[in-house]
């Protein structure tokens, strides 16, 4: 296990191969999940107008305590027809436009109704009034470039005014499954026959990364099946394949990828599940090789593919994201690799306890599938104990 790359020195291979995409104009509308190629500026101040923060009545602090008469009522979207002047208060709606004259909202459960007009109590200055660009100011940031567009990002930008960012392409990747074994889901399976289920896993994860995916037919293992596929792969930006990456008679994915011109950068990981993962590359186009194993497939994806995918996009940071919790239960280290562990998470007061599934063996998709993190247990002797602080990767 001496020649095996850690997985940070496979990651930082990996990573320093990526160069970020072009750039293009998106509605805001539609760049959910898409990352910022450059800063989105504020195009109007936030809010754009000192707003009442409460249901109540606009008034001068000064004129409190006592009785004033209610000249007009203001709503959301329709200001008051004139200043306020000394002595007054005006009904005000929440978001409504404080009028000019008036410095504070008293909220309506403060205040009694009198046949002339409403008495109010003393209160501060300023008081439930929203100031004009409390929020963000004309031409500020709202979302950093290298920023992934969530739905908070993008209600920020609608309410800034922003219609249009400037994000990274989407990446053009495919997915290519191999193995003579493989049937669709629904077919009758033959003897020695398993349904097909990493092209699915491998696409859908593509797609949670912000990527284009195609996923092309499975393969049997015949040379030019494989060098068909792989050609018709290699024209997007990212080429991912699973299966026949190992030593066997039948992996023939990296043989053939050589003859058409990948260069490898690296092969095995010293880490479990997915030791045998593959990395290359073919002029710009990414190539990852993950192995058959359902869930050495989805480890791998989650360790290199999807940062190699978010840093083509220019993600500020592509992870893999470790956060901290304990460990619910003792486990045995490996002494030669990493592993990480399929566990479930739960919360026990102020910490975040990770509970390790039974069935840790990488065929084993169902088991992992109730899994909601990867526990990092890294190599070593002896084993970690119940409540020993670990970092996990969450799915």
């Amino acid at each position: 296990m001496a020649d095996l790359l850690t997985i940070d020195e496979a990651l930082g291979l990996v990573l320093s191969h990526v160069r970020p995409l072009a750039s293009e104009r998106v509605p805001v509308d539609d760049a959910v999940g898409r990352v910022l190629a450059e800063a989105a500026l504020a195009a109007v101040d936030l809010p754009p107008f000192p707003s009442s923060a409460m249901d109540g009545f606009a008034l001068r602090a000064a004129d409190a305590p006592g009785v004033l008469p209610v000249v007009a009522r203001v709503a959301a979207g329709r200001p008051a027809p004139r200043p306020l002047q000394a002595g007054e208060a005006m009904g005000i709606a929440t978001g409504g436009v404080v009028p000019e004259g008036a410095d504070s909202v008293v909220q309506v459960e403060l205040v009694t109704e009198r046949e002339n007009g409403v008495e109010v109590p003393a209160l501060a200055a300023g008081a439930n009034v929203r100031p004009q660009g409390g929020d963000v100011r004309t031409g500020d940031v709202v979302a950093s470039a290298g920023a992934r567009l969530g739905p908070a990002q993008l209600g920020a930008l609608a309410a800034a005014g922003v219609a249009e960012v400037v994000c990274a392409r989407r990446p053009r990747t495919a997915v290519l499954v191999t193995g003579t074994e493989l049937r669709s889901p629904g077919e009758p399976l033959g003897p020695g026959e398993i349904y097909e289920s990493n092209g699915l896993i491998v696409a859908s994860q593509l797609r949670s990364a912000g990527a284009e995916a195609v996923r092309l037919p499975a393969v049997t293992d015949d040379d030019e099946a494989h060098r068909a596929a792989l050609e018709r792969g290699l024209d997007g930006d990212v080429l991912v394949t699973t299966g026949g990456v190992s030593v066997g008679p039948h992996d023939l994915v990296r043989r053939i990828e050589a003859e058409l011109g990948v260069e490898e950068v690296f092969w095995r990981v010293a880490v479990r599940p997915g030791k045998p993962v593959s990395f290359g590359v073919r002029g710009s186009t990414l190539v990852f090789g993950l192995p058959g194993n359902p869930v050495s497939s989805l480890v791998g994806f989650e360790l290199f593919v999807r940062p190699a995918v978010l840093a083509l996009q220019g993600a500020s940071d592509p992870g893999p994201r470790y956060l901290p919790g304990v460990l619910g239960s003792p486990l045995r280290r490996n002494a030669a690799r990493d592993d990480l562990v399929r566990a479930r998470s739960r919360r026990d007061g102020d910490a975040l306890v990770l509970d390790p599934l039974s069935g840790q063996e990488s065929h084993m998709i169902v088991r992992a599938a109730e899994a909601d993190a990867l526990v990092l247990i890294p190599r070593g002797e002896g084993e970690l104990s119940a409540g020993d602080p670990v970092e996990y990767i969450s799915i």
